[in-house]
Parts: C-alpha cells; sequence; structure tokens
C-alpha cells in the first residue's frame, strides 16, 4: 500500500527526528544553566543538521553493517517521536480492547519496522534541500502546534505538515505526519483495521505479521 511512497518517506525521517535527545529540546541562556524549551520550528532546524552528518557517516558502512544506522536511528528517534501514542492510533478501535503487553508490543514493531524499511531512504538522500517554514504566530503557551517543511529538489516540492506536541517534560515529540496531502496515521490506522477484519480480530495475529507496506 505504501511502497510507492517508501522514498519519499525515508526522506521524511530527516526531519521526523524533532530532538534527538532532551538536551537538543533546551538551550542553555547562562551560565548558571538555566535552561528554556525550544521552539519545535527551531528545534527542526537544528536536529535535521544532526541527522544529515549521521546519514554521511553509515553511507559507506551501511552494506556491510546496516544495524549499526538502524540502531542509531532508532536512538535519535524515538525521544523524538511518540511511537507509543501513534501506535495506539493506529490500532484504532482494537486498541481498546487490547492488552497491555499487546499494546507494548505493537508500539516495539511499529517503530522498528518503519525504522528498518524506511531509513534506507534516507541513505539517497542526495541535493535536496529541507525548508523550514516560519510560524505565522507565536507558539507562545500552545501545547500542540504544526510545523511545515519542504523538501526541494530535482522532482519537486513536497510539503510534509508535522503535529506535535509539548510532553509534561518540556519536549516537544511528533503525533502524526501528513506528506503531501497523505496522513500517514489514517493510512496505518486504516491498514490495522483491514487486517484486523481479515485475521477475524485476532491481535496477537496482526501484530506479528505487522508490516507497514501493507504486505
Amino acid at each position: 500500500m505504501l511502497s510507492r511512497y517508501s522514498n519519499k518517506i525515508g526522506k521524511i525521517f530527516l526531519i521526523l527526528a524533532c530532538t534527538i535527545q532532551f538536551s537538543w529540546a533546551n538551550s542553555v541562556i547562562d551560565a548558571s544553566a538555566t535552561l528554556i524549551p525550544m521552539k519545535p520550528h527551531d528545534v527542526v532546524e537544528q536536529v535535521t543538521e544532526k541527522l544529515l552528518k549521521t546519514i554521511d557517516s553509515h553511507r559507506e558502512s551501511f552494506s556491510n553493517n546496516p544495524e549499526d544506522f538502524f540502531d542509531e536511528l532508532d536512538h535519535l528517534l524515538i525521544s523524538v517521536i511518540d511511537f507509543d501514542w501513534i501506535a495506539f492510533r493506529v490500532m484504532g478501535k482494537y486498541a481498546k480492547i487490547s492488552s497491555p503487553d499487546q499494546r507494548k508490543r505493537f508500539a516495539y514493531i511499529f517503530r522498528r519496522e518503519l525504522i528498518e524499511t524506511y531509513g534506507r531512504g534516507l541513505l539517497s538522500y542526495g541535493e535536496q534541500s529541507i525548508l523550514v517554514i516560519p510560524p505565522k504566530e507565536d507558539i507562545g503557551d500552545l501545547k500542540s502546534t504544526r510545523v511545515i517543511q519542504e523538501i526541494r529538489g530535482p522532482d519537486g516540492v513536497f510539503p510534509l505538515i508535522y503535529s506535535m506536541s509539548l510532553t509534561r517534560s518540556g519536549s516537544w515529540k511528533v503525533t502524526n505526519l501528513v506528506i503531501n496531502g497523505i496522513n500517514l496515521g489514517k493510512i496505518f490506522r486504516n491498514q490495522f483495521t483491514q487486517r484486523a477484519r481479515k485475521l477475524e480480530g485476532d491481535i496477537d495475529k496482526v501484530i506479528n505479521t505487522w508490516s507497514s507496506s501493507g504486505d
């Protein structure tokens, strides 16, 4: 279902890491190490540079040791994307009738499968430019917002819209993504529902056979 979008989605992981660690979500403003939360748009710009360096460092070694790249990517993204919340939404009505263990297992499988499948697309990143569209209004005290970016390259311009929420710890996390008008959250939720119906509501089978490509 999503195979034709895999390369584009792979490139999207360049920006999905909106914070690398909690330290990336804060800025030191004086010698006493007083910290203030960074605005989501500023965080995106900073972490994109870090992620590009990570990609470059794994280009030559990837074919011989892909797991190192996937593990590093996983480390970056797990503190950035609210995988547990996204997975819960993807499960839809089945989340309420599933056990805590099933929800935990699906969140893990969902995360790792996406990273390993679409993370390969990161290595094809070339001369595209990435532009963060400045917010029209100040973020202020908002607890949720959208960050709009554009990936510009020879094959066109791809707009990205990130839904982001402020956590209790003060860091911003991604809760959904729309690429070129395609709502990935809805696509994955419909996919989970279809597989659950096909497998007669057996949640364990859906989890164990989950694939973001729809196979």
